[in-house]
C-alpha cells in the first residue's frame, strides 16, 4: 500500500509527497488520529477513462478498490495506483493533473471528502 499526497506547490503546480500514516497504539492494535468528514462517494470508472488537466474539486482521500489509475502531473511525473492505495488530494488550485485509467479492470474507487 503507498500513501501519497498531491498538493499544489508555490509554483503553482502539482507535485506528490509520500505520507506516512502517524499510528497511535491503542489497546491492542494501532490508530491514526480521527478526521472529520463531510461524505463518500463511490466512483466507478471504465478502462480508458480519462480526466483531462485538472484540480482536486475538495480536500479528499482517493483510496482505489478495483483496477489502476495513473495520476499525471504537469511535469510528466506519474504514479499507477492500485487497489489499496491512498491519494490525498489536496491540489485545489494550479494547474492540476490528469487522471487516467489504465488495464482492463474498471477502478471503483472510495472518495472520502474532507473537512
Amino acid at each position: 500500500m503507498q500513501m501519497v499526497r498531491i498538493y499544489t506547490g508555490t509554483d503553482g503546480r502539482s507535485h506528490f509527497e509520500v505520507i506516512e500514516p502517524h499510528f497511535k497504539s491503542l489497546e491492542d492494535a494501532q490508530r491514526t488520529a480521527v478526521q472529520q468528514g463531510t461524505g463518500v462517494q463511490f466512483v466507478y470508472q471504465p478502462p480508458g477513462f480519462l480526466i483531462d488537466m485538472h484540480p482536486a474539486p475538495r480536500r479528499q482521500y482517493v483510496i482505489t478498490l478495483q483496477g489502476q489509475a495513473e495520476i499525471i502531473l504537469g511535469d510528466g511525473t506519474a504514479r499507477i495506483f492500485v487497489p489499496g492505495d491512498v491519494l490525498l488530494a489536496e491540489d485545489l488550485t494550479g494547474e492540476g493533473h490528469i487522471t487516467r485509467v489504465v488495464g482492463d479492470l474498471i477502478r471503483v474507487s472510495a472518495q472520502i471528502h474532507l473537512q
